[in-house]
C-alpha cells in the first residue's frame, strides 16, 4: 500500500519536473530579449500593442534573434549596455543550472518509479545538483559584488541576489548530504545483496 502511494507521488512529481524543465528551456531562449526590454526601457505601449496584434510573433522572434547576435553582446560589454549584459549572463547561468538540477531530479524520480532508489547513480545526480546550486550561489555573489561597484552603494544587499547566495549555498549543502546518504545506502544495499 505504501509503495503504491510513493509511486503515485513520484509519477506526479516527475510530470511536474518535466513540465517545468521544458518551460525553463523555452524561457532561456528569451532571457536576453526580456532583459533588454526591461533594462533599456524598450517596453512601452507600442511594444505591448505590437506583441498583442498580428505582427507580435514576427516582431518578437526577430527581436529575440537580434538579441542573440554576438556583436550585440560585444557592443554591450564595451558600451552602455553593461547592466543588460550582466543581467542576461546571470539569468542565463542560473537558468542553465536550474535546468540541470531539474534533470537530475527527474533522474532520481525515474529510479524511484523503477522501485530501486538506492543506487549510486542517484548519489551522482544529487552531487551534480549540489554543484549547480553552488554555481548559482557563486553567480549571485559575483553579481552582488558587481552591483556594489556599479551602484557604488550597499543597496544591492536589498535585492534577490543577496538572498540567492545563502539559499543556494544551503541547497547545495543539503544536496551533498543527500548524495552521501544515497551513496551509503547503495553500499549497504549492495552488501546485503551479496550476503543473501
Amino acid at each position: 500500500m505504501e509503495q503504491a502511494s510513493v509511486q503515485r507521488l513520484a509519477r506526479a512529481l516527475r510530470v511536474m519536473v518535466v513540465v517545468v524543465f521544458v518551460c525553463n528551456l523555452i524561457v532561456l531562449f528569451f532571457v536576453p530579449t526580456l532583459a533588454a526590454m526591461f533594462t533599456e526601457n524598450r517596453w512601452d505601449g507600442q511594444t505591448t500593442e505590437r506583441l498583442l496584434t498580428g505582427e507580435g510573433a514576427g516582431f518578437w522572434l526577430s527581436f529575440t534573434l537580434h538579441m542573440w547576435n554576438p556583436v550585440i553582446w560585444m557592443l554591450a560589454a564595451a558600451g552602455e549596455g553593461q547592466y543588460w549584459l550582466v543581467l542576461s549572463l546571470f539569468l542565463l547561468s542560473c537558468g542553465v543550472c536550474t535546468a540541470v538540477i531539474l534533470w537530475q531530479g527527474k533522474r532520481v524520480l525515474d529510479t524511484i518509479l523503477k522501485g530501486n532508489p538506492f543506487v549510486t547513480d542517484n548519489a551522482k545526480s544529487l552531487k551534480r545538483a549540489a554543484v549547480c546550486c553552488f554555481a548559482v550561489s557563486g553567480a549571485a555573489l559575483v553579481r552582488l559584488v558587481w552591483g556594489f561597484a556599479y551602484y557604488q552603494s550597499i543597496l544591492p544587499l536589498l535585492t534577490y541576489n543577496a538572498l540567492f547566495v545563502p539559499i543556494f549555498l544551503m541547497g547545495g549543502l543539503l544536496f551533498m548530504v543527500m548524495s552521501a546518504l544515497f551513496r551509503q545506502a547503495a553500499g549497504l544495499k549492495a552488501e546485503n545483496d551479496l550476503t543473501i
